[in-house]
């Protein structure tokens, strides 16, 4: 077994227990928590499942990694702290760690990250023999192996699509509806996601490593953002009103331009509301979905739905996003020390796990 510690409790961390908990080759070894108010709370209750674990949540960090675990799943922020992220994820992979993680933007596309980002990890990999695969919550599977596999059923590809579509109603994180992504703001607000160069800093990686994977070359990275008002008052009940005229949905797109024409895309529709924005893109039903679209012959659509936590779709593609990276980490312990990204780590069969729940 595998002792894995997981790092953070937020939304992708309490995911992220309830599946190493859950794989047959993964031991929980240790919860590292911020807050003092988790410190020594059981990481059962931590991740919502109705019994103990057996593991107490610290906050010391030092304690945690000497015991040396075998994987670590880094689950804290990198949003806003990018460096403290680099800097927390290179101690566990001195520590001897494979570490995985979706905090840090940078390295999706990992041989195109920037050089003191790349040298920093490989740095603390020659030094501790540990090593990083980096993937997104967003979720990553779906801008970049999903596509990618899909793109092999056609006979010709004229463009790749990945989409994200949500009703942010859902989202359990009101700080960031309202002022990251900005909805119920005056459209004369700029939402810190939405500034110029931020999405192509989120995002951009993995369509270049999609046009890796097809052989593509890149004339550049795109940008393309839009904004609605909302024409009426709506209630939330987790986070009140928002009020009309305010922004109440976005759609941006990350284009990869090949040869003058946006052939790999990534966009994001995201709502506040059905109603705002009703001739933009919309999930089958619910409250959203991820879909890849591969234009081409023939033309090929895929729509993933994902729930967890009691019907949450959000929360469904946080799960799916963690699952893929807590699966690849006995795969990153059989091979060697190195710095890994999606096209370096198959997507594998739940070999052990039918049948199988949280511990």
């Amino acid at each position: 077994m595998i002792s894995t510690i997981v790092w953070g409790t937020g939304n992708v961390g309490r995911a992220a227990i309830r599946a190493v908990t859950a794989h047959p080759e993964l031991e929980l070894g240790g919860v590292i928590v911020h807050s003092d108010e988790k410190v020594g709370r059981d990481a059962g209750e931590l991740a919502g499942l109705t019994r103990h674990l057996g593991v107490a949540a610290t906050s010391d960090v030092a304690a945690a990694l000497a015991a040396r675990p075998g994987a670590v799943v880094y689950c804290a922020s990198g949003d806003i702290r990018p460096d403290d992220a680099l800097a927390d994820i290179c101690q566990a992979i001195r520590a001897g760690a494979v570490v995985v993680t979706p905090s840090l933007y940078a390295l999706y596309d990992q041989r195109n990250a920037p050089a003191e980002t790349r040298e920093q990890v490989l740095s603390a990999i020659a030094d501790g023999g540990g090593s990083l695969f980096v993937s997104g919550v967003d979720p990553g599977w779906g801008n970049d192996v999903l596509p990618v596999l899909v793109s092999g059923l056609g006979s010709t590809i004229d463009a790749v699509r990945c989409q994200e579509i949500f009703d942010y109603t859902t989202y359990d994180q009101e700080d960031s509806v309202r002022y990251l992504v900005g909805m119920g703001q005056p459209l004369d607000y700029e939402p810190p996601m939405l500034a110029p160069t931020v999405p192509t800093m989120v995002w951009g990686g993995q369509v270049r490593l999609i046009a890796r994977a097809l052989g593509v070359t890149l004339d550049e990275v795109r940008e393309v953002v839009e904004r609605r008002p909302l024409e009426t008052t709506v209630s939330t009940k987790a986070m009140g009103d928002f009020e009309a005229g305010t922004q109440g949905a976005v759609r941006f797109e990350v284009q990869g331009i090949v040869e003058g024409e946006p052939r790999i895309v990534i966009e994001h529709v995201t709502r506040i509301h059905p109603s705002c924005a009703p001739d933009w893109p919309t999930p089958p039903d619910g409250d959203g979905a991820h879909r890849v679209v591969i234009e081409g012959d023939p033309r090929i659509e895929v729509t993933v739905e994902a729930v967890d936590e009691h019907g949450n779709r959000s929360a469904g593609g946080n799960a799916t996003a963690v699952g893929r990276l807590v699966g690849a980490i006995d795969w990153l312990v059989e091979h060697d020390p190195g710095l890994y990204d999606a096209l370096d780590v198959p997507l594998r069969p739940a070999v052990g796990k039918l049948g199988r729940k949280p511990s």
